[in-house]
């Protein structure tokens, strides 16, 4: 991570448990059903992640490590593109704050240790508020919607 940083935080209330949801995150097969990615991990601290497209390819676009893994309230990984799973510098992290409120889950994303204008930011900056709202689609009504979607 560079000195200067920016940062990302999005919150979703989403009409679940903890556990669902937290199980959402981190179960390839719920992953692949509202991401189109499976998050591949055996999830113990210091161990490593990977964001696979649920394709024929099954290319690994994500790499990055366990940092925190306290189900069903915080997990925290970095997070780096594949092709830059070399360069320390690349880095950044993610953490995944849930809590309950009022019957529902306040999940808080944030993201941080992000490069100002890099791609990285631009990318995550669109990417988390449609796959959050697709987890929340997913969860509650049991479709997800197309994260791949574009604007028209």
């Amino acid at each position: 991570m560079t000195e200067q940083t920016a940062n990302f935080q999005y919150i979703t209330y989403i009409r679940a448990t903890p556990e669902k949801v937290f199980e959402a995150i981190t179960t390839p097969e719920m992953a692949r059903a509202y991401w189109g990615h499976e998050n591949i991990s055996d999830w113990t601290p210091g161990a490593r992640w990977k964001h696979v497209r649920a394709n024929a390819e099954r290319t690994v676009e994500l790499v990055g490590e366990v940092v925190e893994h306290a189900p069903p309230r915080r997990l925290v990984i970095t997070w780096a593109n594949a092709s830059q799973a070399d360069d320390p510098a690349a880095y950044s992290r993610v953490t995944f704050d849930l809590a309950p409120y009022d019957g529902m889950v306040r999940l808080t994303i944030t993201h941080d240790g992000l490069i100002p204008g890099s791609g990285m930011l631009n990318g995550i900056s669109k990417g988390w508020p449609i796959v959050l709202s697709s987890l929340k689609s997913f969860l509650e009504t049991g479709h997800a919607i197309d994260v791949f979607a574009k604007p028209t």
